[in-house]
C-alpha cells in the first residue's frame, strides 16, 4: 500500500480528561521562572484538516490562548514554530517522502491561525523538521534566558510535538506536554503521544493546571 502524502481529513474526537492523563515516570514540576511555552506549528494549513468549531480545534485554540496570555503576562518566553511555503528539496528533506512537498501558499497556508497570532515579544522559529530543536536557535535563545523547562502545545500530538519533547530530554530541558492543548489524527495518536511521553521522557498536564503553576 502506498503511503499517502497529503494530511488526512480529521474527525471530531473529545480531548483527554484530567482523569485520563497517564502517570508521568518523572517528577518534573513546572516552575515558571525556568520554562519556556511552545506554540508547535499552529499555521492554517495544518489546522485545515479540523473542523474548526468541534473538538478537538476549538477547545485546543481556547486552551493555547490561555497558556500564552498567562505566559506573556508573567514573563514567561512564548515561542512560535511554523515551517515556510515552497520549501526547496534540501530544507524539506526525507520529509517529502511522506508528505509530499507541504505547504505552497504564502497567505492560506503559511500564517499562524488568526486565534494565535503571534505578539511583538514572542519569538518565531523557521520549523525543518518534526522536532523544534532541528536546525533551529531554540536550544540556545533557551539558555540565553536561564531557562531549562519547555511547555508544548499544538499539533500534532504524535508527531511534531512528540518529537520536540523527546529531542528536548536529550538535551535536557524538562517536557510538559499539555494534554489539552494539543491535537492530533485522532484519539487514539494523541493517547499514545500522551503515553509515550510519560514513559519516556515527561510530564503530561492539563492546560488550566498549568496556567495555574505559570
Amino acid at each position: 500500500m502506498t503511503q499517502s502524502r497529503r494530511l488526512p481529513t480529521i474527525a471530531p474526537y473529545p480531548l483527554p480528561r484530567r482523569d485520563e492523563l497517564p502517570k508521568s515516570r518523572a517528577s518534573f514540576t513546572l516552575d515558571s521562572s525556568r520554562a519556556v511555552l511552545l506554540i508547535h506549528d499552529m499555521q492554517k494549513y495544518f489546522c485545515a484538516p479540523f473542523e474548526t468549531s468541534q473538538s478537538p480545534l476549538a477547545p485546543v485554540v481556547e486552551n493555547i490562548a490561555g497558556l500564552a496570555a498567562k505566559a506573556r503576562a508573567t514573563g514567561v518566553p512564548v515561542f512560535y514554530t511554523a515551517q515556510e511555503t515552497n520549501q526547496i528539496p534540501c530544507d524539506r528533506g526525507l520529509q517529502a517522502d511522506l508528505w509530499g512537498p507541504g505547504m505552497s501558499d504564502e497567505v492560506a497556508h503559511q500564517p499562524i491561525i488568526d486565534d494565535l497570532a503571534p505578539q511583538p515579544q514572542d519569538f518565531q522559529l523557521v520549523k525543518h523538521r518534526y522536532s523544534a530543536f532541528q536546525r533551529s536557535n531554540l536550544e540556545p535563545m533557551m539558555h540565553a534566558r536561564g531557562r531549562d523547562q519547555i511547555i508544548i502545545c499544538g499539533i500534532y500530538a504524535h508527531i511534531g510535538c512528540l518529537l520536540t519533547a523527546a529531542d528536548a530530554f536529550m538535551r535536557d530541558f524538562e517536557p510538559f506536554f499539555i494534554a489539552d492543548a494539543l491535537a492530533d489524527f485522532s484519539r487514539d495518536k494523541h493517547d499514545m503521544a500522551l503515553s509515550y511521553v510519560a514513559q519516556v521522557c515527561g510530564v503530561p498536564l492539563m492546560a488550566r493546571d498549568a496556567e495555574t503553576l505559570l
